[in-house]
């Protein structure tokens, strides 16, 4: 499949002083895409102070009266602030300083919220624009003024990054187009670049309707223009490309759904050096068959990766320069990971918090949080 490249004539895109801020539109699109209710007074009020320091791991979850929430919580995962949430969530973004934090609806996704992780403050919800919807996953630009969620044409699934500027009240500025179907993770590559999951999949709802014509991809988008600058595909185009993480190394590993038979086989987590080609890591057929098909989180530590499955309840740890697979554990509902102080927490739907390294087996915590499928560190 070859690139697409963003039809820019529909924005006249003006370069910011900051070299490293990236365009925007020219006045008369601004005022067409800006339909945000948050103010710029608000957003300025979240910067964290001394008596919230601490490590917070950010997560969506549901609630004991099976209602949903985003929770601010402590590193054992006891709750600190609560934002209820309309709808399940799924994927949260946090600004670079933790001043900011947006949590996503589950695809197909009607909201987007935005809070302070330091206060538990929420502001308005943001609600997806006409024939629009949220894919479940956000980024911030390196300088922290820019949000890019992934979101989707309503009627078609083409795939979308919606723009959002947080100097201007969280308005959508404009939006990058041309890349695929179904995007889903959206990850900073490097200051200048997005790299995208794509998933390939159509959807009526959470039906999918092409299985048979899918073209995933992991694409990387300039930030600058929105066009595309390479992308990497595989074989098998049942494999749905979702979840993302950067290595130590800055390749990006990505995770696969499945869309095949439940009795076939494939490698669910793939490398991708840029320049190089998708490399799948290595497992046996029956460890695969444990995932049931998919992968939620991916987290890379000291050369290696953790990745969960709430599907498969289990997560397994790969060293990345040899891509096999080095232990495969049981973990009910295994969702979230991230990387503090040298090891991964996990978390899971049943409440639990796994800590361990790639050479040891860790211990597990109980928390009262039911978590979703993935967390944030935030170090302030």
């Amino acid at each position: 499949m070859q690139p697409m490249v963003t039809d820019l004539t529909r924005r006249a895109l003006l370069k910011q002083a900051l070299g490293t801020a990236i365009l925007l539109p020219a006045a008369g699109i601004l005022s067409a895409c800006a339909s945000a209710d948050i103010t710029k007074e608000q957003l300025s009020k979240g910067q964290p102070t001394g008596a919230e320091a601490g490590e917070r791991i950010i997560g969506c979850s549901r609630t004991a009266d099976g209602r949903y929430a985003v929770v601010v919580a402590d590193s054992h995962g006891r709750p600190i602030h609560q934002i209820a949430l309309p709808e399940r969530g799924h994927g949260v973004a946090i600004q670079p300083g933790g001043a900011l934090a947006v949590a996503f609806a589950r695809r197909p996704g009607a909201y987007m919220q935005a809070f302070y992780p330091a206060t538990g403050e929420g502001l308005p919800i943001r609600r997806a624009d006409q024939n629009r919807h949220y894919y479940g996953h956000g980024a911030f630009s390196a300088d922290g003024r820019y949000l890019f969620a992934t979101e989707g044409v309503s009627t078609t699934s083409e795939g979308v990054i919606g723009v959002y500027d947080t100097t201007a009240g969280l308005q959508k500025v404009t939006e990058y187009t041309g890349f695929g179907i179904g995007p889903h993770e959206v990850v900073l590559a490097d200051p200048e670049t997005l790299a995208i999951g794509v998933g390939g999949v159509h959807t009526l709802g959470r039906e999918p309707l092409n299985l048979d014509t899918m073209q995933p991809a992991l694409v990387y988008l300039d930030i600058q223009s929105g066009k595309v600058v390479e992308q990497a595909v595989l074989s098998d185009k049942r494999l749905s490309i979702r979840h993302l993480a950067v290595t130590d190394t800055g390749d990006i590993a990505c995770g696969q759904q499945y869309r095949g038979q439940p009795e076939q086989i494939a490698p669910l987590i793939h490398l991708h050096t840029r320049g190089g080609t998708l490399r799948p890591l290595l497992a046996d057929d029956e460890d695969w068959l444990r995932f049931n098909h998919y992968i939620a989180s991916i987290a890379s530590l000291d050369g290696y990766l953790l990745a969960t499955s709430p599907r498969g309840n289990c997560y397994g740890i790969w060293r990345e320069e040899t891509g096999e697979l080095v232990d495969l554990r049981p973990l009910t509902d295994a969702s979230g990971v991230a990387v503090s102080e040298g090891q991964w927490l996990v978390g899971s739907g049943a409440g639990k918090i796994l800590t361990r390294t790639p050479r040891d087996s860790g211990h597990v915590e109980q928390s009262a949080v039911m978590w979703d499928n993935h967390w944030n560190l935030l170090f302030s």
